[in-house]
């Protein structure tokens, strides 16, 4: 997997594409992007890593993306109304934030790939570009030289098309104001 830090900078980078989104809307895309890994707790309850239910099993699907954005809009954005622009988008920010958690896990050289279309297909999939060093799960392991690793080819790989995308866009939305 890519880690929290990654996964949280790719779901700014996401909301810089549109220069008006609200800081509430801001903070709910980054969590839909770190949301997918509460699947580690699998390991806890037995559950193996190569289980629907596993790690980056349903929660890194893209039906768990749409449910996810669902849910965030219809509990933390009840104001608006579900068919409308505004809930459209929203919808569809915060499920691009989520999906975007599988893709970059996708990118990673390690683990059992990513089942995105769980419960359909219970295939696991990578891209065939995996540039990015696998982190490890957890903290105490992050803190070591793998996560050193980590975090060099995260700087790369996500960290700097990421801060591109940001400056680009904030570039062009001031140009169009």
């Amino acid at each position: 997997m890519a880690s929290i830090f990654s996964h949280a900078l790719s779901g700014y980078a996401i909301s810089s594409l549109n220069g008006n989104i609200s800081t509430r809307l801001l903070v709910a895309g980054i969590l839909a992007t770190i949301i997918p890994d509460i699947d580690i707790i699998a390991f806890d309850f037995g559950i193996a890593y190569g289980d629907p239910l596993g790690h980056r099993g349903f929660t890194h699907s893209l039906l768990f993306a749409v449910i996810l954005a669902v849910s965030i809009k219809m509990i933390f954005f009840r104001s608006e109304s579900i068919i409308s622009k505004s809930s459209l988008f929203t919808i569809g920010f915060l499920f691009v934030c989520c999906a975007s958690h599988g893709l970059l896990d996708a990118m990673t050289n390690g683990g059992k790939g990513v089942g995105f279309f769980i419960p359909f297909d219970n295939d696991r999939y990578f891209l065939s570009f995996r540039p990015i060093q696998v982190s490890p799960i957890g903290a105490s392991r992050f803190f070591s030289d793998w996560g050193w690793k980590v975090i060099k080819s995260e700087v790369i790989y996500i960290g700097i098309p990421a801060l591109l995308l940001i400056l680009l866009s904030r570039l062009f939305n001031f140009r169009n104001r």
